[in-house]
């Protein structure tokens, strides 16, 4: 009765209910814990998810349309060019290696074998004439080929023909007939493109056909291409490799702004390491009228051999700050001598464009027209004047005559780390003999490498300056110099003009 009692009280029911909320909210707040979790994971995830800009996809997508239309467009006119070079030459007659051991390799016996290499390169075709069409290339992917073919966008492959070549600018036609419609590119001005500009190359690198990359103008105007070319470089990170050689680089706009031609690499293989180098355009666009018409390109001649002066040749002539080239030869009877041009002037202009340096004016020359009458701008003895030169044409056969070459004799000033080397006074005086051309007048009448010239024709050479003053009063008939060697002084022969 009383258990019975007690559980009917009003006490024990309150602390039931209590006990029944506890366990009610312990289980409950489990719940919610355990199903929490999985929740702010996904609420986590949703608030670190990136959204792109709008604005910034719409600059990014234009750009790729930029890119696509500039295949389209330039791709069709962009070929692979395949070579073959035959050469010919006497294979000796083997008779098995024990004859050989006993007796030696007979001598050849007259009989020849062929030998083939096959080539790989890239054109652009920039002309047709009714079913012709010209390709314009490098000069070195189609060399001395015996046979060249044309593997076009559509996948044909046609035989071609070389039209002409240039080897002083790496430039050189084929042609091939098709009665296909084939787009030609559109050529840019390559004077207009800077650093920073956007460079796309196209061709056929290792066999890949129809490749594109893309990258920016790294440096414009550079020299010291291979194999002596004279172009002025468009450089380029944009990837080239081998296969590449005559294809396009081309701006923003799909037009051509260069002739892709050589990498400079650090690897064994030649790979692109981002240094791409192709010609200006404006350098091949008369190559290309010239090529059609007569196979060849016509060349100015002045009749100089042109150097960049050294600082020390700068600090002796007084021509700091100037820039130019200087004349330290020039050719007996050429065009420059008739127009008053003597070594020792320092050009600074031709036909008031400013010429900055050996390259620059060497290429200006270059295209001026034979019989063409140019004005030169040059500094002489501290003092500037201009001269009036009609051009000729150049020959291999005339700017090969070394004999013709006046003086013949490189000068260079007595520096004081050269008198420290030489062991010669601090006062010592004259000019030093860097090199001597062979043929020439200063060889004829004996000057030799190393010898120091005190004297010319008389008039002592204290200095550079000297050296060149006394060659432009003191030799219209006769030249011979008074040099120390090997610390004697001794007198060339002289030279009869």
């Amino acid at each position: 009765m009383k258990l019975m009692k007690r559980l009917s009280s009003k006490n024990f029911l309150v602390f039931n209910l209590v006990l029944l909320g506890v366990i009610f909210g312990f289980s409950l707040a489990f719940l919610s814990f355990s199903c929490s979790t999985p929740r702010s994971k996904t609420a986590k995830a949703e608030e670190t998810q990136v959204v792109i800009p709008q604005e910034a996809l719409a600059v990014a997508e234009s750009l790729q349309t930029a890119m696509r239309g500039i295949s389209e467009k330039v791709q069709p006119s962009v070929v692979e060019l395949k070579t073959v070079s035959v050469r010919r030459q006497q294979a000796p007659r083997f008779n098995g290696i024990p004859w050989e051991f006993f007796f030696g390799t007979p001598e050849n016996n007259g009989e020849e074998r062929e030998f083939r290499s096959e080539g790989l390169g890239s054109g652009i075709i920039v002309r047709r004439d009714r079913d012709t069409y010209y390709v314009l290339t490098n000069q070195h992917v189609v060399g001395d080929a015996t046979e060249i073919s044309v593997a076009l966008s559509d996948g044909q492959e046609v035989s071609a023909s070389l039209v002409g070549g240039d080897t002083r600018r790496d430039l050189a036609m084929v042609s091939f007939k098709s009665q296909n419609d084939y787009p030609l590119a559109v050529l840019g001005d390559s004077d207009a493109v800077r650093v920073g500009d956007w460079a796309i190359a196209l061709g056929n690198p290792l066999g890949f056909m129809s490749s594109m990359t893309m990258g920016i103008v790294s440096a414009v105007g550079r020299t010291g291409g291979p194999a002596n070319n004279i172009n002025d470089f468009i450089q380029t990170d944009a990837s080239i490799n081998r296969g590449n050689s005559g294809g396009a680089l081309v701006n923003i706009r799909g037009e051509v702004i260069g002739i892709n031609t050589w990498i400079a690499s650090g690897s064994s293989n030649g790979g692109s390491v981002g240094l791409g180098f192709a010609i200006p355009i404006n350098n091949a666009k008369r190559s290309i009228d010239e090529f059609i018409s007569s196979g060849t390109t016509r060349y100015g001649w002045l009749g100089v051999s042109l150097m960049d002066p050294s600082r020390e040749i700068f600090s002796a002539l007084n021509l700091d700050g100037k820039r130019g080239a200087l004349v330290s030869q020039v050719f007996l009877g050429s065009p420059a001598e008739r127009g008053g041009i003597q070594p020792g002037d320092f050009i600074t202009h031709l036909d008031g464009r400013e010429m900055r340096g050996m390259n620059a004016l060497t290429l200006a020359v270059g295209d001026l027209k034979p019989g063409e009458r140019t004005a030169f701008t040059l500094i002489r003895g501290g003092r500037t004047q201009e001269l009036q030169v009609r051009i000729e044409e150049r020959t291999e056969e005339v700017a090969a005559e070394n004999n013709k070459l006046w003086p013949g004799v490189y000068a260079v000033p007595l520096s004081d780390s050269l008198r420290s080397t030489l062991k010669l006074d601090a006062g010592a005086r004259g000019v030093l003999v860097a090199d001597v051309i062979a043929r020439s007048p200063a060889a004829i009448v004996g000057l030799q490498r190393g010898d120091r010239v005190t004297g010319l024709n008389g008039e002592a050479v204290n200095n550079l300056d000297d050296f060149y003053r006394c060659l432009r009063e003191k030799t219209r008939t006769e030249l011979w110099f008074e040099v120390v060697r090997e610390d004697s002084t001794v007198e060339t022969m002289r030279f009869r003009r």
